[in-house]
């Protein structure tokens, strides 16, 4: 049967109701399978992981636009993670029995609709992406929804879908089809925010660290801590515990400690795989070796 992951970044993540009825208007759908919800009150901002086909995913993603464009006023909004709107991106991602195309197909038919539904600049993002400088999510986002208006004045900025105008409350929107992604944090136990930036600087990829590795250091005020907060865009090049020993070893060097890391939303079973046969020094391991893997189960 035919499977496409959706994980929509929302720019909502203190208030509970808020969230809840995202929640809610994803659960409405039929035939949409909600895996996921995970909200950060200091990144304020909540991420959504569910499956589905290509029909129903895409009525899911115009009924969370609903909610969120009545509930969300980025004019009201401050958080540490950069967004541009209030649905801030949409990946589509091929799980099963589907193709890249297919979901960048699906991509570009969601842009065309919520632009048109919600009067809102959409943009085309990854696999999706209509120009080669359109394919990086961070290029797109920046200046972020207060610098929304400046951008869309731009001749080399006018949206893939709806207008050259930010949607007042909701500013703008980045849709598109990607592989599958990791959305991994460190947390520091110190304060120093410029500690996180610059390890944060060290690791990723832009800045001369490793590919496949987006970072940024971001402090969580809630907790008085900071955070390397970073998305690994392919696992099996960069595996996990690869970037987590990184991190360490660099927070090292200023004396401050890692107080634990976080996955926000699903992670493939073979990148944790990976970290355990890397700290347990497993000999010869292989997945079959998992009893569920072998039996087939999914734990589902």
């Amino acid at each position: 049967m035919p499977a496409i992951e959706c994980v929509p970044n929302v720019s909502e993540g203190r208030r509970a109701e808020v969230v809840q009825a995202l929640v809610d208007a994803v659960r409405a759908v039929p035939e949409v399978r909600l895996l996921d919800s995970s909200s950060d009150p200091s990144h304020n901002r909540s991420v959504f992981t569910m499956v589905g086909e290509a029909a129903s995913l895409k009525a899911a993603i115009l009924s969370l636009f609903e909610t969120a464009t009545a509930r969300i006023d980025l004019r009201q909004h401050s958080g540490e993670h950069p967004r541009l709107g209030a649905v801030d991106v949409v990946p589509f991602i091929p799980i099963a029995d589907v193709t890249m195309t297919e979901c960048v197909e699906l991509a570009r038919a969601t842009a065309a609709d919520v632009a048109r539904r919600f009067d809102l600049p959409v943009f085309l993002y990854e696999e999706a992406a209509t120009t080669p400088e359109r394919r990086n999510l961070e290029h797109i986002r920046r200046g972020e929804f207060e610098g929304l208006s400046a951008k869309l004045a731009r001749p080399e900025w006018v949206p893939d879908f709806g207008p050259a105008r930010p949607h007042p409350t909701a500013g703008a929107s980045v849709i598109g089809a990607r592989m599958p992604l990791i959305a991994y944090n460190v947390n520091l136990a110190t304060d120093r925010l410029e500690v996180a930036k610059k390890i944060a600087a060290a690791v990723r990829h832009s800045s001369g660290g490793f590919h496949f590795v987006k970072a940024m250091g971001v402090s969580l005020e809630d907790r008085g801590i900071v955070q390397v907060s970073m998305n690994l865009t392919n696992y099996e090049k960069t595996p996990i515990f690869r970037v987590f020993e990184a991190v360490k070893r660099e927070a090292e060097r200023y004396g401050v400690a890692v107080l634990e890391s976080e996955i926000i939303g699903l992670v493939p079973a073979a990148a944790l795989l990976g970290s355990a046969e890397y700290y347990l020094q497993i000999a010869g391991f292989t997945p079959q070796q998992v009893l569920e893997t072998r039996l087939g189960l999914d734990g589902g």
